[in-house]
């Protein structure tokens, strides 16, 4: 068990009978703030700007895919932890997978219902994808967030992630489009 701010949550590997509750998770956000991005001729810049009324965001259900989820461990380079909360229900998981070639480990999902935000869990499960990054030999933790999540973005920030990168076109022809998609990473030593 591992004590936070005096609630007590199991962090472990994810099973398959915890498939469900992962996909029932409520990933949405809301947020007062969004971050522009304009493009540059040597880059991008990005700057923080209020949005009235506060925007929600629910993300869509993905597609069923057999490499995702707890089955995905059979797969030595992915993992899923999850943190359950003191009452037995999942509060929160993350999925990364190493890319042995550019010793990369990527945070691919990451959620955290909302009853349980602002109490260190998904810095918490950061700190088990490190832990896994360095059991691989990863020299670096990368993922992907949307310009329009701003506190994911300041979540990350204060984990010690810095930007590294912009796709303006990932998003388009979904229900997102119109949003830019970050790339953020922190060395893993």
């Amino acid at each position: 068990m591992t004590t936070i701010d005096a609630m007590d949550y199991e962090f472990r590997t994810a099973r398959p009978e915890d498939t469900p509750a992962m996909e029932a998770l409520d990933g949405s956000f809301t947020t007062r703030t969004i971050f522009h991005v304009a493009v540059t001729e040597d880059g991008f810049a990005l700057q923080e700007i209020p949005v009235d009324p506060p925007l929600h965001k629910a993300f869509p259900a993905e597609d069923a895919d057999a490499d995702d989820g707890p089955a995905a461990e059979e797969d030595p380079n992915s993992r899923t932890f999850v943190a359950v909360g003191p009452d037995g229900c999942l509060a929160a998981f993350a999925t990364v997978s190493y890319s042995p070639w550019n010793r990369r480990l990527a945070i691919d999902d990451i959620e955290v219902a909302p009853a349980h935000r602002s109490q260190g869990l998904g810095r918490a499960l950061v700190g088990h994808a490190r832990d896994f990054a360095r059991e691989r030999g990863a020299g670096h933790i990368w993922l992907e967030v949307t310009n329009i999540n701003a506190p994911a973005i300041h979540a990350y920030r204060r984990m010690g992630f810095t930007f590294c990168g912009l796709d303006t076109a990932l998003y388009d022809g979904t229900p997102s489009s119109g949003e830019r998609a970050l790339y953020m990473s922190m060395p893993c030593p």
